[in-house]
């Protein structure tokens, strides 16, 4: 298995020079204006799945992520990285981590103890360009596609070589190679041959223009363009309009001759009218039908969509694809937070079997609500309080109502 070579050459560059100092007997500077970023994320979530052959899981975790940044051998605008992120589940095991491992007589709550290296990178940047190699946390666009999955406690981490430029004016480029990732219920590193390319022009405030192509390794090819923007009309509008398509995948990594044939629509209108925030949006992953496959956003963080009691994460996409209608509404406001709830219609793109064999669209409802907010007297503390309820379908496998809720304090420095 390809190991994590060019991430760990920037290892012993750091770690050797905080140990001894910030420079050499020659007086060549190893590394000099250090950085030292951190989180510490303590967090209870329950989870309910209605399942008869599991309980209700209960998990005690928390999240603990260092990063030190630094200058390197007195090179200008050259800086090494390196990260450690860690989650602790005190030995209350009372869920399943994983549906490979954990105690799987409880429902699944995929934040299993471990530890990993989540940087370790080298940085380069030379007019409007910049050069990277080695392993960091990427997320491209609104995370759809591309994205390290923050919310859960052990966040994704990519092996990386790229190079970013915005040399034209409101244009921004990046193209990435990515040789692999780990994180998200497990600290193996899974190695991958995929090329990212993003671009991302700026017309006007009213106006982004963004396409991409992600060739994800005998995964897909996801092609596709979005159009977003702000408009001021007394209320503050935000709007997002998007069209991809997944083929068949051009780069390979084991399974070979995989096919893809899917289509994916976004369409979205946000207001924030003197904090009150409302929106709409309508998403459709289209579904297995004929030639035509389930549209698969494989690396995407999934959370964010389609609900948080994740009943339609990427593990358990429903063989029909997803349209998903929802509804939001909230208030946000210095001092008293950020309150949201969310309304989920969810139909099937294409129609699928029932438990009495019959096909059917339904595949249930969700409403979620979370409150966030700056913990007072303590500095960069932050408190949330969040629930998720899943009401079952008529579909086969979404039978089961799901309820999830969290309570969590966020502290970073």
């Amino acid at each position: 298995m390809k190991r994590l070579l060019l991430s760990m050459a920037a290892v012993p560059l750091m770690v050797g020079s905080l140990s001894v100092s910030a420079s050499a007997d020659d007086g060549i500077n190893i590394l000099n204006d250090v950085k030292v970023k951190g989180e510490i994320r303590p967090r209870y979530e329950h989870a309910d799945q209605n399942n008869p052959k599991t309980d209700a899981a209960n998990a005690f975790t928390a999240r603990t992520h260092l990063t030190v940044t630094g200058g390197l051998l007195g090179v200008e605008n050259l800086t090494a990285t390196v990260g450690l992120q860690g989650v602790n589940n005190f030995g209350y095991t009372d869920y399943a981590p994983a549906n490979t491992h954990g105690n799987v007589a409880y429902d699944k709550i995929v934040d299993p103890q471990g530890a990993m290296l989540s940087e370790a990178s080298l940085d380069y940047t030379v007019d409007k360009t910049a050069l990277h190699v080695g392993r960091s946390q990427i997320n491209l666009d609104n995370q759809r596609f591309i994205g390290t999955v923050g919310w859960r406690q052990m966040e994704r981490s990519y092996d990386t070589v790229y190079a970013a430029n915005s040399s034209v004016k409101n244009l921004n480029l990046l193209a990435a190679y990515v040789y692999g990732y780990a994180g998200v219920g497990t600290t193996t590193t899974t190695d991958t041959n995929s090329v990212l390319l993003h671009a991302k022009y700026k017309v006007m405030d009213q106006l982004n223009i963004t396409a991409y192509d992600y060739m994800l390794a005998s995964i897909s090819d996801t092609y596709g363009v979005a159009l977003t923007g702000k408009v001021d009309v007394g209320a503050k509008l935000s709007y997002r309009a998007e069209y991809a398509v997944q083929k068949d995948p051009t780069m390979e990594l084991g399974a070979k001759n995989v096919k893809a044939d899917a289509d994916y629509y976004n369409l979205d209108l946000g207001a924030n009218i003197s904090g009150i925030l409302a929106g709409v949006n309508y998403e459709v992953l289209s579904g297995a039908s004929g030639s035509k496959t389930t549209f698969n956003p494989a690396l995407g963080t999934n959370h964010k969509f389609n609900g948080w009691a994740d009943r339609f994460y990427v593990g358990s996409k429903p063989s029909g694809g997803l349209k998903d209608t929802n509804l939001r509404l909230g208030y946000k406001a210095k001092g008293f937070g950020k309150i949201l709830a969310v309304y989920h219609d969810f139909k099937a793109d294409t129609k699928m079997a029932t438990v009495t064999e019959t096909t059917t669209d339904d595949l249930g409802s969700e409403f979620d609500i979370v409150y966030v907010n700056a913990i007072p007297g303590f500095k960069n503390l932050k408190g949330l309080v969040k629930y998720a309820s899943y009401s079952k379908g008529k579909a086969k496998n979404y039978t089961n109502d799901t309820t999830k809720a969290w309570v969590q304090l966020d502290y970073k420095f």
